[in-house]
């Protein structure tokens, strides 16, 4: 019996072709096509520069004008960010990043979320990009997590320039929309080119944040933007190692650094973006850029047209479909019934997948056949499923020796999207089968509010207890409305 999420009786071929997303009337984003810099090969004729267009945007931003949509989503995603970093802050990662930051003896300025310790603003933020990506439960936008860095960044640089809760929304929506851009611009490199668009993409993001709270000048944004362009890093080699939540809070750092600087009259290129030997050039070497997605800022919202996914399970974000469609079959079939499991995805998912048992926690998060495994003996893989413990469950071990991992032919070469099919063989030559194209917590697939809110109860529950969840949550919830939020920090410091 096979199943393909409604979507049997569309052509295939016109799905590859023309993408999936416009066929079901969601828009589906422009990307680069052409290896453009022609007329700004020396950095300072042609075009206008992408960071005025970035300048503009960030000074000229007026939250009363941002859709209606922008604002709820901006609200979604500081609840659901705020959650992952409460549970987070428990973990080993965020452990030792919390002991170099008490290393450094920094002035005790800001939160660092789920801690009883406090630091300099740009430490704060090093420590909550770690926690906030080391679960890998934060939301995906564009070519992964790259926003990842921008909330972390928001709370201590809001904390300590007393920022309003209005500025907070404001300086979330820039950081996304530039975030977009920038993404869009060179979709390819984070895609295909091996660099992580957390830390490469995020730095950018976390700056422009950064850059609003703070109430930097016109003329020195250009400045924070170029300097930004000099520290963006990452690589996804890294994927399935502690470094990888390392570059979410190296870009909430990096990005408040620049911020910093730039403020102060520190000087970096205008035209570092898309300049000769510039961040595109460098980043997207041999690949396709373009940057005219900047030519759109203020004029359209990527986070409106576009939006997030928000994850429903710990783990990489390219798998979730295979989990969700695991799922399903696990009230089809009882475990002991089956032979073989087959999970195919695109190969692009397959490059950041692994088909070998865990050997770490930050691993598992990684693993087909650990994830396919774990789902059909217990469910849906949660936080417990991400422990020493876990790991070592020999019912699981002896069922992800069952399961393979393959490419999906009619999807194999998408990258926006991961649709997966598993294949349940039974030990009496039967099979089943079921695909899904849209993961759960996507815009085609939302998640409920009621869904939202219990994922965020079960994260900050690692850290806090009912009564302060709560308020965190109704803080978050209508955050934009409060007169003050002197209240509400010491809400995020585990006493």
């Amino acid at each position: 019996m096979a199943m393909d999420d409604g979507r049997s009786l569309i052509d295939r071929r016109v799905l590859l072709g023309a993408g999936a997303a416009a066929i079901a009337g969601v828009p589906t984003p422009t990307f680069s096509q052409q290896p453009g810099t022609a007329g700004i090969a020396d950095g300072s004729q042609g075009a206008r520069a992408a960071a005025d267009s970035i300048a503009d945007f960030i000074t000229g931003f007026d939250l009363n004008s941002a859709p209606p949509v922008a604002i709820e989503r901006a609200r979604t995603a500081f609840i659901d960010t705020v959650g992952v970093m409460l549970a987070g802050s428990q973990l080993p990662p965020a452990d030792i990043a919390c002991d170099v930051v008490k290393l450094t003896g920094s002035m005790p300025a800001a939160t660092i979320v789920g801690r009883d310790l406090r630091a300099a603003p740009q430490l704060a933020a090093l420590a909550n990009g770690v926690a906030g990506h080391c679960m890998d439960f934060d939301l995906t936008y564009f070519a992964g997590q790259s926003i990842a860095a921008a909330i972390p960044v928001i709370l201590p640089a809001a904390e300590t320039s007393g920022a309003s809760s209005a500025e907070m929304l404001s300086a979330f929506i820039i950081a996304a929309e530039i975030a977009g851009r920038v993404s869009r611009a060179a979709n390819e490199a984070w895609r295909v080119g091996g660099w992580h668009s957390t830390g490469t993409v995020g730095v950018v993001a976390a700056a422009a944040a950064c850059a609003r709270l703070l109430k930097i000048e016109r003329g020195h944004i250009r400045d924070v933007i170029g300097i930004t362009t000099s520290l963006a890093s990452g690589v996804t080699v890294n994927f399935g190692s502690m470094t990888k939540p390392l570059h979410s809070g190296h870009a909430a750092h990096d990005g408040m650094l620049a911020a910093m600087l730039g403020a102060r009259g520190f000087t970096a290129n205008a035209r570092a973006l898309e300049g000769k030997l510039g961040y595109f050039e460098s980043f997207a070497r041999g690949l396709s850029w373009s940057p005219e997605p900047f030519d759109s800022l203020g004029k359209s919202y990527d986070l409106v047209d576009f939006g997030y996914k928000l994850k429903p399970y710990p783990c990489g974000g390219l798998g979730h479909t295979a989990i969700d469609v695991a799922l399903e079959l696990r009230d089809a079939v009882a475990p002991g019934e089956i032979a073989h499991v087959d999970v195919a995805i695109t190969r692009y998912a397959a490059q950041r997948y692994s088909d070998q048992y865990p050997r770490s926690a930050e691993s598992a998060k990684f693993s087909g056949p650990y994830l396919a495994a774990y789902t059909f003996m217990h469910g849906a893989p949660m936080l417990a499923a991400f422990t020493e413990e876990a790991l070592h469950d020999e019912a699981v071990r002896a069922f992800a020796q069952k399961v393979s991992l393959s490419i999906y032919q009619e999807y194999a070469d998408l990258r926006e999207e991961s649709p997966a099919k598993v294949t349940v063989i039974y030990r009496d030559g039967r099979s089943i089968e079921r695909t899904k194209y849209y993961p759960s917590g996507s815009t085609q697939a939302p998640m409920s509010a009621r869904q939202i809110k219990a994922k965020f109860d079960i994260c900050a529950a690692q850290a806090v207890d009912r009564t302060t969840a709560d308020k965190i949550h109704a803080t978050l919830s209508t955050l934009g409305e409060q007169p003050s939020l002197d209240d509400f920090w010491p809400l995020l410091r585990k006493i």
